[in-house]
Formats: structure tokens, C-alpha cells, sequence
């Protein structure tokens, strides 16, 4: 895995991961990879410093208004009331979907194609697929959207 320091077209920095460099590219290239703060899927990287270790930790320069992680020293951003809104807009949509949706779990592409291929009863439903099954549905012609979990879901 490799973590890339990302910036949409309106100038919001943003992190995320990708199984290798090729990866990154070919998500990008698709339109997958969208910036967190406003949406857009028109990112690239940003230009990042390596990580230097020392044995004092020194306040960085750009970390001003960042307050400092308890257990490892490092600056963290803190949430403001616009992202916490967001979050919990979020969280409601989540919330809504699941409650109109059948989970229908790993089998996902399969009953989206019988769905698709009118040998199931129509209804909405959601599940896990891996990325290349995502793309075979999307060449298929059976629209799919991904459903987000927001960084704070799994704490």
C-alpha cells in the first residue's frame, strides 16, 4: 500500500491509499478518486517532503492552528463545524440508504447482473465487490455507485 498527498482542481489537499502507483493512475484516470471537501475527481498528486525522523519533535512549519497528537507527537487536524456537519450529513444519507436497501453482501455482482438480466426481483440492493468486479458491472453497463464511509466510521 502507498499513501499519496492529493489536491483537487480547487486547491484542497487530501490524503488517500492505493495498492501501488499503477493503481493510483488508472482510478484517477476513471474518475474513482475524488477530493474530500468538495467532490471533485479532478486530483493529482501534491508535492510531498519524505519523513524525517529526529529525536526532538519540532513544530514543523505549516502547522500552525494543528493541534498535537497525544500519542505520537505528530500534528493532526482538528474538525471544524462545517466538515462535522458534512460528516454527519454523511452519516444520515448512509443511514437512509441502508434502511431502503437489501444487503446482499459478496454476491453483489452476481445479483446485480440477475437484476440487470431481469432473472431476479428488481429491488434496490447494495454489498461488498472488489475493484475489478466494480469495473467489469461498469463495462457491462450496470450502474453502480460506490458508498463512502466517512473517515471516522470504524473509530
Amino acid at each position: 500500500m502507498i499513501k499519496f498527498a492529493l489536491v483537487c482542481e480547487k486547491g484542497h489537499d487530501f490524503e488517500s491509499w492505493f495498492s501501488d502507483g499503477a493503481s493510483y493512475d488508472k482510478q484517477v484516470r476513471r474518475g474513482l478518486v475524488a477530493c474530500s471537501a468538495c467532490g471533485s475527481t479532478r486530483v493529482g498528486k501534491a508535492i510531498m517532503a519524505p519523513a524525517v525522523v529526529s529525536r526532538s519533535p519540532a513544530k514543523r512549519p505549516g502547522t500552525e492552528g494543528l493541534a498535537e497528537s497525544a500519542n505520537a507527537g505528530v500534528p493532526v487536524a482538528l474538525i471544524d463545524e462545517r466538515h462535522r456537519a458534512l460528516r454527519d450529513a454523511m452519516r444520515t444519507l448512509r443511514r437512509e440508504i441502508e434502511s431502503r436497501t437489501e444487503d446482499v453482501g459478496a454476491k453483489f455482482p452476481d445479483v446485480a447482473r440477475a437484476i440487470q438480466a431481469g432473472d431476479g426481483p428488481e429491488r434496490a440492493i447494495r454489498g461488498q465487490a472488489k475493484p475489478e468486479e466494480v469495473e467489469a458491472l461498469l463495462e457491462e453497463g450496470i450502474g453502480v455507485l460506490p458508498m463512502p464511509y466517512a473517515p471516522d466510521d470504524f473509530n
